[in-house]
């Protein structure tokens, strides 16, 4: 099934979005551009909010909008979350949360309670009143209750943009653990390339209203001159079970192969699949495996491209045991010193530090 989309849309004198996609209908699809590039108004014409006389929506075998044709918002079973919560104030946290599933029929139903209020942790909100809660609390109750109404598509217009650095952090694993259990697509607008990386499967990029690429994060990840990129630089993300902290706070990432130390709280005993975002400044590389040395990471890779230096910087990409592309940045002396060369074997040396699950 598939989402298909054809507008076009002219504000003022200077901007005009002009789009014509087909995307498929799982997992998370980002839409990343600067301010104004027109990732919102986008949004807002598959969620029905935008009437466009020259659009077109098709969510699978549904016609949202054609010529004269227009389903409403209500009609599409469109979950909707946007940058400032809109919960109702009146109402409790569990309240608002069955505020849209007592409206929902009950054979429409594919999503409980108890199961949305365990996902984002949520049970112990339950009884208070929305001006008790944090910025990051009422997000969550804002995606459970627009998860409760059992949608058919998920829409979230930058949902961390009014948080703080602080708050971010800590909403990123609700967000991230609802995106891989809740079974419903999602359509992400973000300028901010870190959420991008830890939640997508997908990446429409956009600029001055038009779409430049859609990738797979792994092929947007896999070019130097990735958007991804352009603030603070490569990044690899590294995909694999997380298990449980030892007395010692560290928890072992990824098969024994390619296996990672990571820094995590110990309160989770279970195993789950998480993603590792890793600069490519923070990898350094080793002809041979050091001893006695600090850095707990020797991770055996294979060179597969050393990419053209810019700006006195060399991006050499890497491939662990299990083929997971891994991105150091160094110098071109460097490479030159340590005579590297693709299809050589050597060890990534990445500090546990700078892996936080």
């Amino acid at each position: 099934m598939t989402l298909q989309l054809q507008a076009r849309l002219r504000h003022g004198s200077d901007f005009e979005l002009k789009v014509d996609c087909e995307l498929p209908l799982h997992g998370v699809t980002a839409l990343f551009g600067r301010s104004g590039c027109g990732k919102t108004s986008l949004l807002r014409i598959i969620a029905g909010l935008e009437r466009v006389a020259d659009a077109q929506v098709r969510f699978g075998d549904q016609i949202w909008q054609a010529k004269k044709q227009f389903v409403p918002l209500h009609q599409r079973r469109i979950g909707l979350v946007f940058q400032e919560h809109s919960l109702l104030p009146h109402l409790s946290a569990r309240d608002n949360l069955l505020y849209g599933y007592k409206r929902t029929p009950v054979a429409l139903r594919r999503l409980h309670p108890p199961e949305v209020t365990a996902m984002l942790d949520i049970d112990d909100l339950l009884e208070r009143r929305i001006d008790q809660l944090s910025g990051g609390q009422r997000q969550r109750i804002s995606l459970g209750r627009a998860l409760l109404i059992s949608p058919q598509l998920l829409l979230l217009d930058e949902p961390m943009a009014a948080l703080d650095t602080q708050t971010k952090s800590e909403i990123m694993p609700f967000l991230a653990r609802m995106a891989a259990q809740a079974g419903v697509p999602i359509i992400m607008v973000s300028h901010a390339p870190e959420e991008v990386e830890r939640l997508a499967d997908r990446i429409i990029f956009m600029h001055n209203g038009h779409i430049q690429r859609i990738e797979t994060l792994q092929q947007a990840l896999a070019r130097p001159d990735s958007p991804l990129f352009a603030d603070a630089g490569a990044v690899s993300v590294l995909e694999g079970r997380l298990g449980a902290a030892g007395e010692d706070g560290m928890r072992p990432f990824g098969p024994p192969q390619a296996r990672l130390w990571v820094l995590g709280p110990g309160s989770d005993a279970g195993q789950q699949n998480v993603r590792l975002r890793l600069l490519a400044k923070d990898v350094s590389l080793s002809l041979v495996e050091p001893r006695q040395i600090s850095i707990q990471n020797h991770l055996p890779v294979t060179i597969e491209c050393i990419h053209p230096p810019h700006n006195y910087r060399t991006l050499v990409a890497c491939r662990t045991a299990e083929g997971q592309l891994l991105l150091a940045e160094v110098t071109p002396r460097a490479v030159s010193q340590l005579s590297l060369a693709a299809g050589q074997r050597i060890y990534a040396l990445i500090k546990s530090v700078v892996l936080l699950a």
